[in-house]
């Protein structure tokens, strides 16, 4: 999961995502990371935290940090909240295959709409409740396709 900074978006999808594998059973790693490294180190903002915990989800021992090329071996989605995360990411790529990689992760909800999740860090508390429930469709959906694939 990436994003800008690394405490909005990325660490909600993360936490989300975390949360329903424990809850489905499955093995699958998650982690998030920013395009930038302004937060590298810090905790998510304390509204996405109060979010999540809202939900359910703890996302409070997250840590923020860039991504970096290991990512892109290590992986075999990197999704991305919006289009200039979108294109931070693909100048990381060295390859055809890593580049197949990167996917906006409201793609997962609406296909081929290359739809953005808002940021909601400029906002109030309460803008990052509707990017969190962006956050947990996409999750949801998502993780209904893996479980789709293995069952086939």
């Amino acid at each position: 999961m990436v994003c800008l900074g690394n405490i909005c978006r990325s660490p909600m999808a993360e936490g989300i995502l975390r949360s329903e594998i424990t809850k489905r059973k499955l093995t699958h790693v998650v982690d998030s990371a920013g395009t930038g490294n302004w937060h590298s180190g810090e905790a998510p903002d304390r509204r996405a935290i109060a979010t999540a915990k809202k939900f359910g989800v703890d996302i409070s021992k997250l840590v923020a940090r860039q991504i970096d090329r290991g990512d892109l071996e290590s992986f075999d989605k990197i999704f991305v909240m919006d289009l200039a995360n979108y294109d931070a990411v693909l100048r990381l790529t060295r390859n055809a295959e890593e580049k197949a990689k990167v996917e906006l992760f409201l793609n997962q909800v609406n296909p081929g709409q290359d739809e953005e999740v808002p940021d909601p860090w400029f906002g109030e508390a309460d803008g990052f409740i509707p990017v969190y429930k962006m956050l947990e469709a996409a999750c949801t959906n998502f993780l209904n396709t893996i479980e789709k694939i293995h069952q086939s």
